[in-house]
């Protein structure tokens, strides 16, 4: 597994997060390139809405750039007021209240199960186009294949996958700029008999369609082509994995990617009407394009192929960008009870291996139900992404009016993210009426059903918190009598070794189940604590200081109690990313210094086990329990009831 996976991180690194985290340029390449790689699918979905009407495509590229600045510009300031990261759950959440925050977070993660989706079958496409025909049905095998090597990348960790990629999204940028350059310079002549299209094209259609008619034509290309904008959130929600200082590193990325984004998307428009571009089936835009410019070139087949080529490797690389932001959307919510506390978790190469499998494992799914349709999955893609950018923008909007005495240039940044949230919103709605039924119904029915999930997930959780809480309210001020027994531990004594966490009334209960059950059985108790590290504390040296301070106080808190009844107490305190390997570990370096020793920890019973508990509370206890008692050492679980 090593081999394929990669060896564990050391934890007290001092320069681990400085190693881990990326400069501006390759978070460019991780993160913006999720951006960039939409001008592949975007403005040709655009393009293609205009049916005959292609005279508006020099428009529809202007207000494509325009668009651009300016929600880029709108989430270079949600960047600097959340500058841990999150992006729309965190603003969602913060500004509107929970509520808003799951409906935000859940159209996130179906958003970034999308991005990892399209974007890989939008890389099909892009290499297909130079494959004969007969070949084609293989295209959803091929994505499948390509979507279960982006999984291992990413479970090796980040950093790692975007090394190897930057050189991919070099070439991207290399052949694009020469190709749209080349496509603007060499066809110079054009333009005259353009501008003349343009007056001819809106002369007729005025007579025919009328000027609402044009306008509704134009809406619903421009809201068709919301594809191109769908990476731009990307950066904000990725900070975590920024050097120092993040919120420069942040607004540097987002800069980087809104000039690329907005030159490449409108220039392709130009390009697309000056050269007479048509689709052609089997074959993207793009790869129509390449071949006008190059084709007659002496070298310029291979040249188009190494274009296209680098636009369906970069895709593959924006992929990138949904294992990398999807899984941090879900230990966010993970962490706030929206989902699966095992979601938080680290692996021991410090990447959240439980939802990058899971996002991988639905954009395979996705991949087979649509058969890898780039039209149907950009459709279901946007529908989410401007839900969470309408959400975002109507949060900082608030954010700005409810702080207009404090910032006397509240007005300014509140028309930012107000004319954002129009433009979203109007993307948002004519999308949906438009694309409903070819698609559009899908997004709308999985997101209502994660958002569900979601509900009852914390739902739960809150009922057993409640059950804990009357534990904590009878026995954290337990009393004692009797002398106080300050003696160390002997290792000639027998000993009960248990596995806690915080203080609470679930490791009293636990202590007190072991001098009920097993009444002058020990002489010592040694607590052993593992300080997790999960998303929510994996941040910065500070915060993993912070944690090991908090789980060490703990520890104190468990080992005076003990002395107080009368045992000879002390602790022993792990750092780890696995609870079941760090306790494991610690239990044997115990069992070898206290040869009479016993491992005791608690265990989440409830009345009627239902087939969710085991996802929801993982079964730490009995993994523990296995492995130690392979290795010889006495293990014991005992009941913790709780009523719900």
């Amino acid at each position: 597994m090593t081999a394929v996976f990669g060896s564990p991180k050391y934890l007290k690194d001092p320069h681990l997060f400085h190693k881990m985290s990326l400069i501006p340029i390759l978070a460019w390449v991780g993160l913006g390139a999720d951006g960039l790689s939409s001008s592949s699918y975007g403005p040709e979905e655009a393009f293609r809405a205009l049916g005959n009407h292609t005279y508006l495509a020099i428009l529809l590229g202007c207000f494509t750039a325009l668009t651009v600045f300016i929600i880029s510009y709108a989430y270079s300031r949600i960047i600097e007021h959340f500058p841990h990261g999150g992006g729309g759950y965190i603003v969602a959440t913060h500004m509107l209240g929970e509520k808003a925050g799951v409906i935000s977070g859940s159209a996130l993660l179906v958003d970034y199960v999308l991005t990892i989706t399209v974007s890989i079958a939008s890389c099909v496409d892009a290499l297909f186009s130079y494959i004969p025909q007969q070949f084609h049905p293989y295209k959803v095998q091929v994505a499948c294949a390509l979507a279960v090597l982006l999984i291992v990348l990413n479970i090796r960790g980040v950093k790692e996958s975007i090394a190897v990629m930057a050189p991919i999204f070099m070439v991207f940028v290399a052949t694009h700029i020469f190709m749209l350059v080349d496509g603007i310079l060499t066809h110079t002549d054009r333009f005259g008999p353009l501008t003349s299209d343009f007056h001819a094209g809106l002369s007729h259609d005025l007579s025919t369609i009328g000027a609402f008619g044009i306008m509704l034509l134009f809406l619903r290309a421009y809201s068709l082509g919301g594809g191109t904008y769908t990476g731009i959130e990307a950066v904000s929600n990725g900070l975590q994995i920024m050097r120092e200082p993040r919120v420069q590193t942040g607004k540097r990325t987002m800069v980087y990617m809104a000039v690329s984004l907005a030159f490449t998307a409108g220039v392709l428009f130009l390009c697309y009407s000056l050269i007479g571009i048509r689709p052609v089936e089997g074959r993207t835009l793009n790869a129509v394009l390449a071949d006008s410019l190059f084709g007659h070139w002496r070298f310029g087949n291979a040249l188009a192929f190494v274009t296209i080529f680098s636009e369906g490797a970069l895709l593959l690389v924006a992929a990138q960008t949904g294992f990398v932001d999807g899984p941090r959307v879900m230990s966010n919510m993970a962490v706030d009870s929206w989902f699966p506390h095992s979601f938080a978790a680290l692996s021991v190469r410090l990447t959240m291996r439980n939802g990058i499998v899971l996002m991988g494992a639905a954009s395979i799914a996705l991949l087979i139900y649509t058969r890898g349709s780039v039209s149907h999955l950009v459709v279901m893609y946007s529908i989410n992404v401007f839900l969470t950018f309408s959400l975002s923008q109507l949060g900082m909007s608030r954010f700005y009016i409810q702080r207009r005495r404090e910032d006397p240039q509240w007005i300014r940044h509140l028309s930012v993210h107000l004319v954002g949230l129009v433009l979203c919103a109007t993307i948002l709605v004519i999308t949906i009426l438009e694309k409903f039924m070819e698609g559009g119904w899908l997004t709308l029915l999985i997101t209502a059903a994660v958002i569900g999930c979601c509900y009852l997930i914390r739902s739960h959780y809150f009922k057993v918190r409640a059950g804990m809480m009357q534990l904590d309210e009878t026995l954290l001020d337990f009393p004692t009598t009797g002398p106080v027994n300050m003696d160390p531990p002997s290792p000639k004594d027998s000993t009960a070794i248990q596995l806690v966490s915080a203080y609470s009334g679930f490791g009293v209960h636990t202590l007190l189940s072991i001098v009920t059950s097993f009444p002058k059985a020990y002489q010592n108790v040694i607590f052993v604590s593992v300080a997790v590290i999960d998303s929510g504390s994996f941040k910065g040296a500070e915060e993993l200081a912070a944690l090991e301070e908090n789980a060490r106080k703990s520890l104190e808190k468990y080992v005076d109690l003990a002395r107080r009844l009368g045992f000879a107490s002390d602790y022993r305190l792990e750092v780890g990313t696995d609870v079941v390997e760090s306790a494991v570990r610690a239990c044997r370096q115990l069992g070898e210094e206290f040869p009479r020793s016993t491992v005791f920890t608690g265990q989440l019973t409830f009345r009627l086990e239902k087939f969710y508990h085991r996802m929801l509370h993982n079964e730490t206890s009995f993994s523990i329990q296995r492995r130690l008692q392979w290795d010889g050492l006495t293990t014991v679980i005992l009941p913790i009831r709780v009523t719900i």
